[in-house]
């Protein structure tokens, strides 16, 4: 299988994250493409039963590589929890590699989220009010944070001093939660980050190609479902990012005539979390049967 990608062919909660977990047993790296930690999968190991909603399935085989591409929003301090699960139990995070171009989600983003839910009223699309779709909004919009900012956090301050402002304002006009935040604690936080982190932070795409270069076997991990994806989903309520096999190009660097195979999960009965039409719903007497 020298490149395999594990999609979800539903609304999600297909048990990708089963099917990856076995597969990745024989893969040199897994690479996550898309979305941030508004996925979640668990995975049992022994006694230990680890929750993981942003870090790829490969951080919890030894020797593996666990590459989070620059698809990805990341949420550096909820990462920061899930390691803290692995290493409480002993087990290494050594494998573990992020794309310099993936976005960071900040306290704002999240804010923001669910100021927009309430603002849609009726309208609201089901978010996880995890600052998902406002990080990829700043991702299009040019205003984003990446994780290479943590390598040159003296570069922060001169985003900070722009961006922070602009969205302190747009908190407050949407009479949302304020933003406390101010760009001496901005600048912090990512010095922060960088210590952490910072070894962890690569060129990704590079690492991915020179892999299949070696002939190397790589999976990747899809999250949510097709039918949730930005463009071919039950749009507007669909997530921020691209779900499907094409997302695995723009999301890791990789070449499409690079990707051997490409499986979609699905469960014998269909199920969808949030907002937004379900047109297999049973309802009635077939419901309560």
């Amino acid at each position: 299988m020298p490149t395999l990608a594990i999609i979800g062919a539903q609304w999600g909660d297909e048990g990708k994250g089963k099917i990856t977990d076995y597969l990745a047993e024989d893969s040199d790296a897994v690479v996550r493409f898309q979305g941030g930690n508004n996925a979640g999968h668990t995975i049992v190991i022994g006694d230990n039963v680890f929750k993981l909603h942003l870090l790829p399935s490969g951080v919890l085989r030894e020797g593996k590589l666990a590459i989070i591409g620059n698809g990805v929003v990341v949420n550096m301090d909820d990462m920061a929890e899930e390691i803290k699960q692995i290493t409480d139990a002993g087990l290494s995070i050594d494998g573990l590699r992020i794309s310099d171009r993936a976005h960071l989600i900040q306290n704002y983003h999240k804010k923001l989220d669910g100021a927009e839910e309430i603002y849609r009223g009726k309208n609201s699309v089901g978010t996880t009010k995890k600052g998902i779709g406002p990080t990829y909004q700043d991702k299009i919009a040019r205003y984003g944070f990446r994780a290479g900012d943590i390598l040159e956090p003296e570069l922060v301050r001169e985003k900070a001093e722009f961006i922070l402002p602009m969205k302190k304002d747009l908190l407050k006009m949407m009479h949302a939660e304020e933003c406390q935040c101010t760009v001496e604690k901005f600048e912090d936080k990512f010095k922060r980050w960088g210590e952490t982190f910072g070894k962890y932070v690569c060129d990704t795409s590079v690492l991915i190609n020179d892999m299949i270069d070696e002939g190397k076997n790589i999976l990747f991990e899809g999250a949510q479902g097709a039918m949730l994806d930005i463009d071919h989903g039950t749009y507007p309520y669909v997530t921020s990012s691209s779900t499907v096999g094409g997302g695995i190009c723009s999301g890791s660097g990789v070449a499409p005539n690079r990707i051997d195979n490409v499986v979609g999960c699905l469960k014998a009965y269909t199920t969808r979390v949030g907002e937004g039409p379900f047109v297999t719903e049973l309802e009635g007497e077939a419901e309560e049967e």
